[in-house]
């Protein structure tokens, strides 16, 4: 059957890596909505678009005749991002975009037969107190935690009832992969923090966080085949589904080969607050960009808020090692969804990644 998926958000981590994904499939037509271009768009068709601004969204429309799946990978992130996450402005924003997108879609698109959405280990409180091990889909926190997940996912089951398209959610855990500018992705701000340590003449990569914790993470590219998976399966109709690479990892484990793939051996444990001691050189970023070339832009254009991500998720100045975060992903396999990936082939595939684009400097 004809196939039109429509990828709201398409230069994030999720929403970049769908719309690379579908544009290889044949006979799929991909339709992308961003503020920003993204630097491909893989042969899709592009429409700029703030899904803040309503009216700007019923006017587009009438492209979306032809639509038969949605990706929504659209995110609204504030500066001082965790302590965003529980704020009641972001969360109405959240909820204001996908409806502004949904409502004038599903108006247009008669064809409609899928929608995926993305939540992630907000949904089990792990940001705020210690989780169950392991988390599973039936053990969300809805009435316990504010989260824009909750207010978008009412609004799409409130929506589907009756209707003859599906939904999926999927919540990935730390995704890991191609992206500029988004607000989760540590691969460019811990690429240009091993950048400034080079510069200073080491040949050895601290390790800047805090104690490890066991954790997992999820290649943004795995993810993407996850939820094209999700909007053809039987099995996935109007489910929720965590996905991860399938390992577990601990970030001092991990960091020799973050270290090789960025060209340097693993150094000490140096606790350093990325967000407070590397976001603010742009000048001196600007020096290394330009000795290598580099296509890039400014830290505030390519690392985004991810700096303050990375001190968050590598636990800068935690001195004990935190709770193990991890979910459960047997109902995934179960339905029929079984790839997996090496977290340490995850992290060397995106740094290498970013440095063939010449978004980093070379190995």
């Amino acid at each position: 059957m004809p196939k039109t998926v429509l990828v709201a958000g398409a230069t994030g981590l999720v929403g970049y890596a769908c719309l690379k994904h579908f544009a290889a499939q044949p006979g799929c037509e991909v339709i992308a909505l961003s503020r920003r271009k993204p630097d491909s768009t893989f042969g899709g068709r592009w429409y700029p678009l703030d899904l803040a601004d309503a009216a700007a969204c019923q006017a587009l429309a009438p492209q979306f005749a032809g639509v038969t799946h949605l990706v929504y990978a659209a995110l609204y992130e504030r500066p001082g991002l965790v302590a965003g996450w529980r704020e009641d402005e972001q969360i109405a924003l959240n909820e204001a975009m996908l409806k502004n997108l949904f409502e004038p879609l599903e108006r247009a698109a008669s064809g409609l037969r899928h929608v995926a959405l993305l939540q992630g280990t907000k949904a089990y409180g792990a940001h705020v107190r210690r989780i169950q091990v392991p988390a599973r889909e039936n053990r969300s926190e809805m009435h316990e935690q504010p989260n824009f997940y909750w207010n978008q996912e009412r609004f799409i089951r409130a929506r589907q009832e009756g209707k003859a398209w599906r939904w999926s959610i999927l919540r990935p855990v730390l995704i890991v992969g191609d992206s500029v500018g988004s607000a989760m992705n540590v691969i460019p701000a811990l690429g240009v923090y091993a950048a400034f340590m080079k510069r200073a003449g080491k040949t050895a990569l601290d390790y800047p966080g805090g104690a490890g914790r066991v954790a997992q993470a999820v290649d943004a590219d795995l993810l993407a085949r996850a939820i094209a998976w999700s909007g053809e399966s039987d099995k996935a109709a109007n489910e929720i589904f965590n996905v991860t690479n399938g390992d577990v990892f601990v970030w001092p484990n991990v960091w020799p080969a973050i270290a090789d793939a960025l060209g340097m051996a693993p150094g000490a444990a140096v606790p350093l607050a990325l967000d407070k001691e590397i976001r603010p050189r742009e000048s001196e970023w600007a020096e290394i960009r330009a000795a290598h070339g580099l296509a890039s832009g400014t830290l505030k254009e390519f690392v985004g808020l991810s700096f303050e991500y990375a001190d968050y998720q590598m636990g800068y100045g935690r001195t004990e090692p935190g709770p193990p975060a991890l979910v459960s992903t047997i109902k995934l396999m179960q339905a029929g969804f079984t790839e997996v990936m090496d977290t340490e082939a995850m992290f060397r595939k995106a740094f290498a990644e970013m440095q063939a684009k010449k978004l980093l400097p070379p190995r």
